[in-house]
């Protein structure tokens, strides 16, 4: 995101938290994040796809707080001042496509406002359908099945590029200049997860009663939508969204100290990185051992700085609006095994995996009349959540293999540290000897996550491969 975009957020977030009562404050939230999401979403060279892109996250989030609450016709109208706040922002957007000077909040000029009346009469008129139906459960599962499918079209090339094709062609556009990179939706991957948290907590009953205005403003909180953390909606909206205050000394101090923490992580720290960091084009450059390893240390800390840069400033926004975010980061390269990293290591994600992939996959294999062995049932586990991890950022076969690569590393420390438990306890070695332990735990972790970044930044197998000969001096 650039940096007069941040500015321009954390100064509206400032005058947010001043200049709006706090009784209106939600009704607040909820409109600078619609707007946001038209504002932050990229520029694509499909026609108007840069304002149907965020219309469809508005869409989906509508349609997954029908599907998941106790929906009547009476409690959609008790709804209505959200729905109507809701369809006018996205005609307000529409509309400045005539006003000329002021054109426009999206990248591009956005379509004829009949089209967009007719997408908002039939997202309305999907709305009424699912609140009337007794399917619920059915619709749930269908729901959870497209966000997967947008998933996997969003973040696999071939996919991407094929539906780029299509849409192309839908829209009069010459087909051979189609690329995956047209399909650039920002916040998809974030308000995929928060949607699917949703739906499956619902299906488990563990879902409480939200408006929808209290479950847009979750979904599309504007701090966060771009980068995460992914934050659970009982405690966003229960414990947060619910429960406004005025911005005080310490919350202002608090905020500006986290994102200038953030700002000086990403925009002097990680974008100085990037100028040395192992790429594709670095690696085919370079012949030295020694100037390979400092490319991939500048990748790691590259990586880490940015990501965790712009969790700051997203945690230091809502601090302004007394909406604790939970913490995404907690000194990952300090630590001294890899469970550990990963339970510091973009701390939300692996806590969504943990909660909605790895528990009910184990729990499933413990349940069944064979009785498999633990260290499988563990390994099972681990091979599928971190393979759904690495397929997250991409379906590729590189990120594939980096997902492997971690689970492989994490069902050896499992192994390690339930056989070294039995045998041993570390509390009764020497100072000297724990302290060794510890910073030989802590140089092979940070080595095996390191060499991990090899699958993670290059782009094919064989120039992993050659990186690694490069790296190991052959």
């Amino acid at each position: 995101m650039p940096p007069l975009n941040l500015l321009i957020l954390i100064v509206f977030t400032l005058l947010l938290a001043w200049l709006v009562p706090v009784r209106w404050r939600g009704w607040a939230i909820l409109a600078g994040s619609i707007l946001a999401a038209f504002w932050l979403q990229p520029a694509v060279s499909i026609r108007n796809l840069d304002f149907w892109l965020p219309t469809l996250s508005i869409a989906l989030t509508i349609f997954t707080w029908t599907i998941t609450g106790a929906i009547t016709r009476h409690s959609l109208w008790a709804n209505k001042i959200a729905f109507g706040m809701i369809f006018a922002i996205i005609l307000l957007v529409a509309v400045l496509r005539y006003l000329g000077p002021v054109c426009c909040l999206t990248p591009t000029r956005p379509p004829h406002l009949l089209q967009v009346l007719i997408v908002i009469g039939a997202v309305a008129g999907i709305t009424v359908l699912i609140a009337r139906t007794t399917a619920r459960r059915f619709l749930s599962y269908l729901m959870i099945a497209a966000i997967i499918a947008l998933f996997v079209i969003m973040k696999s090339g071939w996919l991407a590029q094929g539906t780029s094709a299509g849409l192309r062609g839908l829209m009069g556009q010459d087909i051979a200049l189609a690329s995956s990179l047209d399909l650039r939706w920002l916040g998809f991957s974030f308000l995929a997860f928060r949607l699917l948290h949703v739906l499956r907590d619902s299906q488990a009953g563990r879902l409480p009663d939200f408006s929808l205005g209290e479950f847009v403003s979750y979904a599309l909180f504007y701090p966060s939508y771009p980068s995460g953390p992914i934050d659970r909606s009982q405690r966003f909206i229960q414990q947060d969204l619910r429960n406004p205050d005025r911005l005080g000394a310490s919350q202002f101090i608090a905020g500006s100290q986290r994102i200038l923490v953030g700002l000086f992580k990403k925009f002097v720290l990680a974008d100085s990185l990037a100028l040395i960091a192992l790429s594709p084009q670095n690696a085919s450059q370079t012949s030295s051992t020694l100037w390979m390893w400092m490319l991939l240390y500048a990748y790691g800390l590259r990586l880490y700085f940015d990501f965790s840069g712009y969790t700051d400033i997203a945690i230091g926004m809502g601090k302004f609006l007394n909406i604790h975010l939970p913490e995404n980061f907690a000194s990952p390269y300090t630590k001294v095994n890899l469970t550990a990293f990963w339970n510091s290591w973009h701390i939300t994600l692996a806590q969504w995996f943990r909660a909605y992939v790895f528990n009910p996959l184990t729990r499933a294999l413990r349940s069944k009349p064979e009785k498999f062995p633990a260290w499988l049932i563990v390994l099972a586990g681990q091979l599928s959540t971190m393979l759904l991890i690495g397929l997250w950022h991409g379906i590729t076969w590189n990120f594939a293999v980096w997902g492997l690569w971690h689970a492989v590393g994490l069902f050896i420390h499992n192994r390690w540290s339930g056989w070294s438990r039995l045998r041993y306890s570390e509390t009764s070695q020497p100072e000297g000897i724990q302290r060794m332990i510890a910073l030989g735990g802590w140089f092979l972790t940070f080595q095996y996550v390191t060499l991990g970044w090899v699958w993670f930044a290059l782009p094919t197998i064989p120039s992993s491969l050659d990186a690694f000969r490069k790296l190991l001096g052959f």
